[in-house]
């Protein structure tokens, strides 16, 4: 209790200029993160670079919580590539192993079909109703690399809302609050 009522004193004690000044560097802290998330995204390719796996299905080549990074090139999908990819009607992607890739030889088109490496059976049931296989537009990008268990943070804020605010809130009130 008496880090909170110590810091509500300092929150008395400061000048506007002061508090507008930390103010202004919060939002450069934000506006930075995004600059970076988008210049990622344009180095990559990928509209997300960075993606946390969520469930235990790519086991034990990925754990849930590793960071997956990616990139999304023209090259070829191939087989035994580990890819992330949106269903339509889904918000949250997922990664799964390619098992077979069909060119079309009449339209060129490509169609994916996926697996998770600890599943039984192939991905069909996962695909949106009636959607037998993937095209390139639904595939995000293909894992180049990873840092395990990192994104566990991720998962324990997505699960546990109260702590994601508590942490934010804790975040702010110390920049405001710091005398530098």
């Amino acid at each position: 209790m008496g880090w909170i009522s110590e810091n509500v004193e300092s929150l008395k004690s400061i000048q506007i200029r002061q508090f507008l000044t930390q103010a202004v560097s919060l939002g450069l802290i934000v506006t930075s993160a995004l600059i970076i998330w988008k210049a990622l995204m344009c180095i990559t390719g990928s509209e997300s670079p960075v993606v946390v796996v969520l469930s235990g299905s790519m086991e034990p080549g990925f754990k849930r919580g590793d960071i997956l990074f990616l990139r999304l090139n023209k090259d070829p999908i191939r087989a035994g590539e580990i890819v992330v990819f949106n269903v339509d009607g889904r918000e949250i992607p997922i990664v799964h192993r390619v098992i077979k890739v069909h060119e079309r030889q009449d339209t060129g088109e490509v169609e994916i079909l996926t697996k998770g490496d600890n599943n039984y059976g192939d991905d069909r049931l996962l695909y949106a109703h009636g959607q037998l296989w993937l095209q390139r537009h639904h595939i995000m990008g293909r894992a180049v690399g990873f840092l395990p268990y990192v994104g566990w943070v991720t998962i324990i804020m997505t699960e546990k809302p109260i702590i994601k605010y508590i942490l934010i809130g804790a975040l702010g009130l110390l920049v405001i609050t710091s005398k530098e």
